[in-house]
């Protein structure tokens, strides 16, 4: 990121100074922003031009994305009729509609903007992905939809000026391809020094690989850094440590591997605890004999304590009691009870540490926030919860998706944009979404000869209905702070969307109309531009005296004195990746996950096994290796968290918990279930045992 490039550069200067030397001849850049420079120093050979292209990071409900839907749809509608078809389908029109709709909006959004991802990171092109595809013999040819999605979504982005990130990469690497540009290049660079390696894409590495050669083919001056322990799946990485392993192994063969393990930022115990979790679970993966022994989650290493004259202050410091706390409450509710009594002794003990609680999903962090406001009230002690802030850019998308449905209350697509959004803010249950849209009028005005709605469906049709009345009863300039209300919106979020309203209101003075507003709104929504009213800024994470909300992805990086990391049950952590129900007439994998799989097994066989014969899996094969992918990944998101403990981490496993996270609802009455606790936690906590009774 800038921040941690601005902060590197930073103490490289203070390092310099130090040592009396010029405080100069090095350049620190983010990936994609030395890629920037390069690919702008040649525009015609990079064949961008960046004065005149926005740059995106698409998500599957992008207008770019669902343009490349509909027109591949439109273009292939055979084997957009063996995806409807599905594993069985009796020909019935109600059906036939759900399932166009499920398509449409879920399954093929979702691999496009997946393949995309993984495609480019790759270093594929959608010729190159196609030509590949015509290895797979599975029954819909994922891959080759794949292709022809990941086709039609370059057309969309070329047409419209838009570029995404590794645009960027590829538009660099196609600068240094040329030979002069290469050489002119390489001899302004003497080395490159890579930090967090582990996180590169085989597109990355092969940038700085190419930047760091030799003119006269000597071997490149390449330093990278890295630990494929902490490999986690981002917005701009592949999450796929096998790639930073495999360049370890091969500079280990040249006797140019050197490890550094040792780290102060821990406690002993927690550096312990986490050294238990490393070898515990990579133990467990090769016990099952369906796992390749060589492609186990972590990199058998241990984290080591620094040396007692280590210049950091306070490295390895004292631990908070025993340091290490596992505990089994009897449900969610006690487990928060919990964690406050304990913040509020430990920052009320010593205020100027700080403290944080990680999660695995946003659901999980606003249930916090909620249950702890208390804290500030009552105890003074700050809360923040970092997704709220995050969902303030949200806030544009999320009025625009109602205004267009209050709009156009009889498009299925609208009308489904619509209930998502209710559904995401909570506000309706969790329910098949696609039934609902495909006929909008029974849904918002059923007659007495259909059957009756169930009690979730009339919830969301009261929802619909009182939108729709908005928008007769209500003068124009009140609607968006209404629907700001209606999603119940808070504090700065109300801020935000008053914002938002004030500036809608001046872009459409003078023709002020439902079509107008809608417009302004889409154009500040695609623009990207939009910021919302955040209270302050600054080191807002780790602030003293406070207690932090944050998921574990977010959390990467970051420090605090005391973690806790609460609601560690099996079916999260590692889980199993999800088949939604409305997408199961395709069969027990999801589209996304296997072509992903499928991809991956391509480029790891262009890395790690060249002179072997290349094989594309099955469906069920590239399934169950994505399940292994997506558990690997859960387990290091784990390690990561625990390692982001400096004096104490706090680690719990409720008896009860919801169902499914997504569906929980704090403000209804729940009937939780039991829950198993995440499989390495009683590992450990018998582990610690041993020790203390030593």
């Amino acid at each position: 990121t800038r921040s941690a490039a601005a902060n590197i550069k930073s103490k490289i200067r203070d390092r310099l100074k130090d040592l009396m030397l010029p405080p100069g001849g090095f350049v620190v850049h983010t990936l994609h922003g030395l890629a920037l420079n390069i690919a702008n120093s040649r525009k015609e050979l990079s064949g961008l031009d960046l004065d005149n292209v926005t740059i995106v990071v698409p998500n599957t409900g992008h207008r770019i994305i669902r343009g490349a839907v509909e027109r591949w749809i439109a273009q292939h509608p055979q084997q957009y009729q063996r995806l409807l078809e599905g594993v069985q389908f009796d020909g019935e029109e109600t059906e036939r509609l759900r399932r166009q709709s499920v398509l449409r909006t879920e399954v093929l959004p979702d691999l496009t903007n997946t393949v995309v991802r993984e495609a480019k990171s790759s270093g594929l092109l959608p010729e190159q992905l196609e030509e590949l595809s015509q290895n797979a013999t599975d029954e819909y040819g994922i891959l080759e939809i794949a292709a022809g999605l990941y086709s039609e979504y370059q057309q969309q982005m070329r047409s419209q000026d838009l570029i995404e990130y590794d645009d960027m990469i590829l538009g660099a690497i196609k600068v240094l391809e040329y030979a002069p540009m290469r050489m002119l290049w390489q001899n302004q660079v003497y080395g490159v020094f890579e930090d967090e390696a582990q996180d590169s894409s085989p597109l990355q590495e092969k940038l700085i690989s190419i930047l760091a050669g030799n003119a006269d083919e000597t071997s490149p001056n390449l330093v990278r850094v890295g630990d494929p322990n902490q490999a986690i799946n981002s917005t701009f990485t592949p999450a796929d440590p096998i790639y930073f392993n495999w360049f370890c192994e091969t500079c280990k063969q040249k006797n140019s591997l050197a490890t550094m393990n040792q780290a102060g930022r821990s406690s002993e115990i927690i550096i312990t605890a986490a050294n238990f979790v490393v070898h515990w679970v990579n133990q467990q993966w090769s016990n099952k004999s369906s796992n390749n022994p060589e492609q186990v989650p972590f990199r058998p290493q241990n984290i080591a304590p620094v040396d007692f004259d280590d210049p950091q202050p306070d490295a390895n410091p004292q631990p908070e009691g025993s340091g290490v706390v596992i505990t089994h409450p009897d449900d969610i509710y006690q487990t928060v009870e919990l964690i406050g009594k304990q913040a509020i002794a430990l920052l009320q003990a010593d205020p100027a540490r700080n403290a944080a609680i990680l999660v695995r999903e946003n659901r999980q962090a606003r249930f916090l926030a909620e249950e702890l406001a208390y804290l500030q009230r009552e105890q003074g002690i700050k809360i923040y919860e970092v997704g709220e802030s995050e969902r303030y850019s949200q806030i544009p998308g999320e009025i625009l998706k109602l205004l267009q449905f209050i709009d156009r209350p009889h498009s299925p697509d609208n009308l489904k944009a619509a209930l998502e959004v209710l559904q995401h803010r909570s506000l309706i249950p969790a329910q098949d979404l696609n039934a609902l849209a495909t006929s909008p009028e029974q849904f918002l005005y059923p007659t007495p000869l259909q059957p009756e709605q169930k009690s979730q469906v009339k919830e969301a049709r009261r929802y619909c209905v009182n939108l729709l009345r908005a928008r007769m009863e209500l003068p124009r300039y009140q609607l968006i702070p209404f629907l700001g209300m209606t999603l119940k919106y808070t504090g700065s979020e109300l801020a935000t969307v008053q914002k938002l309203s004030e500036k809608i209101s001046q872009q459409i003075k003078g023709r002020s109309s439902p079509q107008a507003a809608i417009e302004a709104l889409a154009e500040i929504v695609s623009s990207e531009n939009f910021e919302g009213v955040e209270e302050d800024g600054g080191d807002r994470y780790t602030r003293a005296g406070q207690l932090t909300i944050i998921t574990m992805h977010k959390a990467k990086g970051l420090d605090w004195d005391y973690v806790f990391i609460p609601f560690l049950h099996q079916d999260i952590l590692p889980g199993q990746p999800w088949i939604p129900n409305a997408g199961k007439f395709l069969g027990n994998f999801t589209l996304s996950e296997v072509a992903r799989a499928q991809i991956r097994a391509m480029v790891h066989h262009q890395y790690i096994t060249p002179d072997e014969l290349q094989t594309i899996p099955q469906p069920m094969t590239a399934w169950q290796e994505a399940v292994k992918l997506k558990q690997a990944e859960e387990y290091r998101l784990l390690y990561v968290a625990m390692t982001r403990a400096k004096r104490l981490l706090w680690m719990s496993a409720a008896d009860l918990g919801p169902f499914r996270w997504s569906v929980f609802r704090s403000d209804r009455a729940n009937s939780f279930q039991q829950k198993k606790p995440c499989p390495v936690l009683p590992a450990l906590a018998r582990y610690l045992r041993g020790l203390n009774n030593e």
